[in-house]
């Protein structure tokens, strides 16, 4: 299929799937639009008389599109700069501790646990698969989405901080969770294994050299902003930041996710303070809420379509649905055990272990991973046990992650005043 006609179909599909959410479902707009995708996904392979053939061409569009480099190559830059755009960067400084640690530790610790707990679940069901597969599928699960989560969080009144401590965990930790992904998926094709002080070499090059270029670029995209009022000119030189930037970050062998992510901070934080006027503000903010709901509406809705082109078995099947409580373990003691022993520094919110833990939604990054591992082998599995884990996160913790945060709340309220 050509590139229009398939942008032209994810583009109705995510404009017809979104007027029905908001008229009769009225569910937050990511997962009203993923679980609406998915249900037409699921009716097109009943025997109905019309759903063959459209089944076959949505699954022609489908293969068409090469998902993981739509998002990795594509989406993701413009999606990360429009999160880091209104995030206060000096609130979240006051978080950098908790954020670091959910942004690194906690990624490769739930790395560990889900790639060992894994192994051992895919033995007992009779499954032989290597453990460095079992690892990939722990880093490309690791990393949590913001999307649907941060609306919930806002909605159902969340502490600040708490919110804040999200939103900068899920804006740094795919930068993270992709650099040991690629570190795995290396050692999975055969490479010759990295020495230790080779490999955390190259992990502190990406990270840190991410951090050093999204802040040269970030503040000479500030400076070309300050120089001109023309709004047009002014967007035009974030929109270049977010795809140019992404690009040479990629080529430059930098975390392309974590140097966008600096970036949009510099733009979104001193950007406001000393270069953008208030006229301009608000047609940049217009402006990139509007690209951050149309790639959000068409990633979700693609996330519902991939139903159709993954080989579902009953064992595959059986396998993702073990791993959902492995996966919530993972993410409760990654987070936990890091978080006791600065709990003896600094005071957290009540609730705040249940919350970040159900919280920690996947989405269409971990997707998009699983879908970059080479055709054959564990990849099936792997791209099974990935989507059943993102479609259970997305529907269930999602929709239940608002009445936790309402009911911690009012608990914690009722205990200050009794």
């Amino acid at each position: 299929m050509r590139i229009f006609d398939v942008l032209a179909v994810l583009i109705g599909f995510s404009a017809l799937f979104s007027w029905l959410n908001d008229r009769y479902l009225k569910l937050p707009n990511a997962i009203g639009l993923m679980l609406i995708a998915l249900v037409f996904s699921l009716v097109l392979l009943l025997p109905f008389p019309f759903a063959r053939e459209l089944e076959h061409e949505v699954q022609r569009m489908l293969d068409s599109i090469d998902f993981s480099e739509t998002l990795l190559q594509g989406m993701l830059g413009f999606l990360l700069f429009a999160g880091a755009l209104h995030v206060d960067l000096r609130e979240l400084a006051r978080h950098k501790w908790a954020i670091a640690v959910l942004a690194s530790a906690s990624v490769i610790g739930a790395t560990v646990l889900i790639g060992c707990g894994s192994w051992f679940l895919f033995f007992a069901l009779g499954i032989d698969i290597p453990l460095i597969y079992c690892m990939l599928l722990g880093a490309l699960i690791s990393p949590t989405d913001p999307v649907a989560v941060l609306g919930i969080l806002k909605n159902a009144n969340a502490p600040k901080s708490l919110e804040m401590k999200i939103t900068g965990e899920s804006l740094f930790n795919d930068g993270v969770a992709v650099v040991v992904f690629m570190l795995l998926a290396g050692l999975a094709a055969g490479e010759t294994p990295p020495a230790l002080g080779d490999a955390l070499m190259l992990f502190a090059t990406e990270i840190v050299g991410g951090i050093a270029f999204g802040f040269v670029i970030g503040w000479i995209a500030l400076y070309m902003i300050s120089k001109t009022a023309n709004y047009q000119v002014e967007i035009m030189v974030t929109l270049a930041l977010a795809m140019s930037g992404y690009a040479i970050a990629e080529h430059a062998h930098v975390s392309a996710p974590i140097a966008i992510v600096v970036a949009g901070l510099i733009i979104g934080s001193r950007g406001r303070a000393i270069a953008v006027t208030e006229a301009t503000r608000y047609r940049l903010d217009d402006f990139w809420e509007l690209v951050d709901e149309i790639l959000n509406a068409v990633l979700f809705v693609i996330i519902g379509l991939e139903v159709l082109a993954i080989s579902m078995t009953g064992q595959f099947m059986l396998a993702g649905l073990f791993a959902i409580p492995l996966v919530l373990a993972a993410r409760l003691v990654s987070v936990g055990l890091p978080f006791q022993l600065l709990r003896r520094h600094r005071k957290f919110e009540p609730g705040f272990l249940s919350i970040l833990t159900w919280g920690g939604l996947r989405g269409g990054i971990s997707v998009a991973l699983a879908l970059s591992l080479p055709e054959g082998g564990p990849r099936d599995l792997i791209l099974s046990v990935t989507y059943i884990i993102v479609v259970f996160s997305v529907l269930v913790q999602g929709l239940t992650l608002g009445p936790l945060v309402r009911r911690v709340t009012a608990r914690s309220e009722g205990t200050k005043h009794p």
